[in-house]
């Protein structure tokens, strides 16, 4: 019987019972598939509200009878990972709060959100900062860019032991501020590098200022990774000037900008690491996404048209619970035969940064695999 069931199974419980039981577990509370979310406190209603595409995103708590104690008892596969908040319904106030009973915290450039992890799911610890690995450092700089008009600021990633005679592969990733921020990616790359699981490798970390414009396929930002970009780190920087060696990373609408860049370069960036890709098509009539996606749509509908040969090697990655992963799943087939070498994984996780960074490792050791990969597989 599940521990909910019992606190209720002998009629209301008292307080101290109530206060017990709190004290008792952690919340959720994971029994198997089974996760049991908890609120304690005075309302008229209590819902969840979570972004599982193809669920209802609001499920309703049920109140234990004479107490203040809500619940709700949920299916969840396992290994998931499901952002959350709890709304709290008081007369005509709906509030949207963190979940006071989960310390676990998920947080995006727009706040914060409760996290639940189901059983078998953990926290990857190559993505925490680790004190005996040696770290890289980021230097700042300021592009002039004469596509966009304006100045662009970049941080490079330099890697530990960093030396002026040897060569290094590049790396540029859209969103950098954020992937560093909420993705942990350099704190990543320190211990993928220190481990031998990728090469010591330079990563540029670029943001836009408009990313829903420029990123939604728009040729100006191509010119700008191609044309401006790439050769300024090349003349600043000792890096591989081969295509095997220079790679695009990019979530949601930076997938986009990634395909897009190389597709129209073929040849130039030979690595794609695209997660959660706003790959939006449509076979016939129009779209539902709004205005944004126009430009998304005519460039996915114009690639699956004449796709050519856009990289060598693409590492793609989706979360099962998002709304992307038809268009995703609907990708692989037409991404492999343009002949790229192409490796497709999902996540029992949405659209959020850190189902992003629980990916990096896969995708940064086969589309640049280190030492300890070149000698052991």
């Amino acid at each position: 019987m599940l521990a909910i069931r019992r606190l209720e199974k002998n009629g209301p419980p008292r307080p101290a019972e109530i206060e017990g039981f709190l004290g008792a577990h952690e919340f959720p509370l994971i029994e198997g598939r089974t996760v049991t979310f908890a609120f304690q406190g005075e309302a008229d209603e209590v819902h969840l509200r979570h972004w599982i595409y193809g669920l209802g995103s609001t499920q309703a708590f049920e109140r234990i009878s004479g107490t203040n104690l809500w619940y709700l008892v949920f299916e969840i596969p396992e290994e998931s990972r499901v952002e959350y908040k709890l709304e709290v319904v008081i007369g005509d106030q709906h509030r949207l709060i963190r979940d006071p009973l989960n310390p676990n915290v998920a947080r995006d450039p727009y706040g914060a959100n409760s996290v639940v992890h189901a059983h078998g799911y953990e926290v990857p610890e190559w993505s925490f900062e680790h004190q005996d690995v040696r770290r890289g450092k980021l230097r700042e700089h300021v592009i002039a860019s004469d596509v966009f008009g304006d100045k662009r600021p970049v941080s490079v990633y330099l890697p530990a032991r960093f030396r002026e005679n040897r060569r290094y592969p590049l790396l540029v990733v859209h969103d950098g501020s954020d992937y560093i921020r909420f993705s942990r990616l350099k704190d990543t790359l320190d211990n993928l590098i220190e481990r031998l699981e990728i090469p010591a490798m330079i990563v540029a970390f670029i943001d836009s200022p408009a990313r829903l414009q420029e990123y939604a396929a728009d040729d100006r930002h191509a010119d700008f990774l191609n044309k401006e970009l790439v050769p300024l780190l090349e003349e600043t920087y000792p890096l591989v000037a081969e295509p095997s060696a220079r790679g695009l990373l990019g979530a949601s609408f930076g997938a986009i900008a990634s395909l897009h860049a190389a597709w129209r370069n073929p040849g130039f960036f030979g690595r794609l690491l695209l997660q959660s890709g706003s790959f939006a098509f449509t076979d016939i009539g129009d779209h539902d996404r709004g205005p944004l996606f126009d430009p998304v749509v005519e460039f996915m509908n114009t690639f699956r048209e004449d796709p050519g040969r856009p990289s060598e090697k693409l590492f793609q990655s989706c979360g099962t619970y998002e709304s992307m992963i038809y268009y995703n799943r609907s990708m692989v087939p037409l991404f492999q035969s343009t002949g790229m070498d192409v490796r497709f994984v999902e996540a029992r996780d949405g659209h959020n940064w850190e189902n992003w960074r629980d990916r990096l490792r896969e995708g940064l050791s086969w589309l640049f695999p280190g030492p300890l990969w070149m000698v052991y597989e």
